[in-house]
């Protein structure tokens, strides 16, 4: 058995991780800046909307918060190519890099701690660096899985904002119009990707010329399909042509192709099916069904060799 020292061990660290975790949080979830908030205000994005999650629009982070991300060395280069990456998650706030390379410094302390100290002794170092090093790459993968959602939310809904934007300039709207009414009326269905339209808005109006916002909306998001609708975008504001038409083709391509994923995961279903049913549901039916002959058939060669 354990020993109560060793327990109370165990229970403190996590207490102190989790304790220090929640105050990091707290400190940066409260300290958003005034002038953002005016942002938000100034380009109509309603309480749902906008960048997922409460450090999409962070402030600069607490001191001590930069102090223990300073234990993971970061080039600049690194730090432009992590800060991409976060952006595609939808983190686009300043603190939002500082607080992964905080991620980075406590996960492996959160899960190499209690390995080293439950196993103990020389295979306990062992396991716990490597449990260490799993955590360690933890928020990695984690931010990996969360791009590729992202990427997939805002390819789910671009058919559905297309239609929108089709509506508003057959009605009479400019293109910069209706994309502002699109994101007004689609953003809670589709948060990603109003996220995205209201960011496309924000930098328009701020001057910036319509190709430079389209582009950049490209490289934000990484998606395929946005890629090929800032292509066509570019092209009909440089030639002319009609932009509804363009769009309408598009969103039906664009349909056709959600359509397809959807039935590509319909298709996967059943052989996802196959390891849940193998490993949980045919034990019990097994034991359900061939238990109770088993113990009859025990029986009868108990009886025999007595």
């Amino acid at each position: 058995m354990m020993s109560p020292l060793l327990i109370a061990t165990v229970v403190a660290t996590f207490a102190a991780v989790a304790l220090l975790a929640g105050a990091a949080a707290y400190v940066v979830v409260q300290r958003q800046a005034p002038e953002r908030k005016r942002l938000h205000k100034a380009v109509a994005i309603g309480r749902g909307a906008g960048v997922s999650g409460p450090m999409a629009l962070m402030d600069r982070p607490h001191p001590v918060i930069e102090r223990i991300a300073s234990f993971v060395p970061k080039s600049p280069s690194e730090m432009t190519r992590l800060r991409r990456r976060l952006m595609r998650a939808g983190y686009h706030g300043l603190a939002a890099a500082v607080v992964f390379s905080v991620a980075e410094v406590v996960a492996p302390l959160v899960v190499g701690i209690p390995v080293l100290i439950l196993v103990g002794g020389s295979r306990g170092i062992l396991f716990g660096l490597f449990a260490a090093l799993i955590g360690f790459l933890l928020p990695g993968v984690v931010l990996g899985r969360l791009i590729e959602r992202r990427r997939q939310a805002i390819s789910d809904g671009l058919p559905d904002v297309l239609d929108l934007l089709i509506v508003c300039l057959e009605a009479g709207c400019s293109l910069d119009q209706s994309i502002v009414r699109a994101t007004e009326e689609l953003s809670l269905a589709y948060p990603p990707l109003g996220d995205e339209l209201r960011m496309l808005t924000t930098e328009t109006r701020a001057g910036k010329p319509r190709v430079e916002a389209f582009r950049n909306l490209e490289a934000r998001t990484k998606n395929e399909d946005v890629k090929s609708l800032v292509a066509m975008l570019v092209q009909t504001d440089r030639f002319g042509t009609s932009v509804s038409q363009a769009l309408r083709t598009f969103a039906e391509v664009a349909r056709t192709k959600r359509r397809q994923r959807a039935e590509e995961k319909a298709a996967k279903m059943g052989v996802k099916m196959v390891f849940p049913l193998v490993l949980c549901l045919f034990p019990a039916l097994y034991v359900v069904t061939i238990g109770p002959a088993v113990i009859l058939i025990v029986r009868s060669f108990l009886q025999m060799a007595r």
